[in-house]
């Protein structure tokens, strides 16, 4: 009963491929000349803009044209492999596996068939032979993993990629050249070569502006005052030399800036740093002074009370030997 299983399926298989090859390859031929008429007249249309000066719409529509002659080309490949595969039919029927010279025809049909949707057979012919290889053998064709056998031509003609300049470039003059006008293509060239600035990053001007003022603000920072923290530690009654004594240092050990060398734009970041700087000193040396001040009046009170209460002191003593000499 599995032997008649076997030639009944095997007989199914072979007439269904058949018939699906068939009907592949008539479409494929309808397909090819229904494409060439279009090609055509759409390689008409961008001869056209190029003698009327609009390039941009010809480098637009040149892509298309290039799309529709990748596609026209792979529907060829696939024509001859739907014609090999069909004259091997029977070696296919006769076999378990796929045979080493047709695994590139079929894997190329297999990898094509959901790409070529104007050709619905070649979807039919993949899943026949998905029921014949396994859904593994099928798989690997149309993820293209290693060693799949699809053929190069075909990966090519239907990718969906952007054409490269130079292919755009070539299309443009030949299509000037089989319409029998001049074109220069300078000005095409010289857009299609054209490095176009990368707008995610911001405008290299505003960019540019935003990194001129951080010159400016490194040499602010070294012009800038010390901290009030180094004086937090000192006493009271050294505050006003120890002041005293670094302002000056501290004005000695400023860099000098020349005008002459520094351009205005740099001299007005410079100008207002030195200004706060000296404005912070000066109110500095106020604050200290007044503290000082503060601290030698009160020395000055606390001697006059200690005075003012050894005298009374004296005086109470003197009094009271006064008494006891007289009792």
């Amino acid at each position: 009963m599995s032997l008649l299983n076997q030639l009944f399926n095997r007989g199914v298989f072979g007439s269904k491929c058949k018939t699906c090859l068939n009907l592949a390859i008539s479409r494929i031929k309808l397909l090819q000349n229904k494409r060439d008429l279009q090609l055509k007249h759409m390689r008409k249309e961008i001869a056209q803009f190029l003698q009327a000066g609009q390039e941009a719409i010809a480098r637009i529509r040149v892509e298309h044209v290039i799309r529709e002659q990748n596609i026209r080309a792979a529907y060829e490949i696939l024509e001859l492999f739907c014609e090999f595969v069909l004259v091997r039919v029977p070696i296919l029927e006769s076999q378990k596996e796929c045979p080493a010279e047709l695994r590139e025809a079929i894997a190329s049909i297999i990898f094509a068939a959901p790409r070529c949707s104007e050709v619905p057979d070649l979807l039919q012919i993949k899943n026949l032979f998905a029921t014949k290889y396994g859904k593994e053998f099928n798989m690997a064709a149309s993820e293209l993993r290693p060693d799949s056998g699809v053929n190069r031509a075909i990966i090519e003609r239907l990718s969906v990629s952007a054409p490269p300049a130079e292919t755009r470039l070539k299309v443009l003059k030949e299509i000037a050249q089989e319409f029998s006008f001049v074109w220069d293509s300078s000005n095409t060239e010289a857009e299609l070569w054209k490095m176009h600035e990368d707008l995610l990053g911001g405008s290299k001007q505003i960019v540019a502006e935003a990194i001129l003022p951080q010159a400016p603000t490194k040499q602010s920072s070294l012009l800038s005052p010390p901290s009030n923290g180094d004086h937090s530690t000192l006493n009271t009654d050294n505050k006003l030399g120890s002041h005293r004594r670094e302002a000056p240092s501290y004005a000695s050990n400023m860099p000098q800036v020349n005008a002459n060398e520094i351009e205005p734009s740099v001299r007005n970041y410079i100008a207002g740093p030195l200004a706060d700087g000296k404005r912070e000193i000066t109110s500095q040396s106020s604050d200290v002074l007044g503290r000082a001040q503060a601290a030698i009046a009160s020395a000055e009170r606390a001697t006059l009370a200690a005075r003012a209460a050894a005298e009374l002191v004296n005086v109470q003593f003197g009094s009271f030997k006064v008494g006891e000499g007289k009792s």
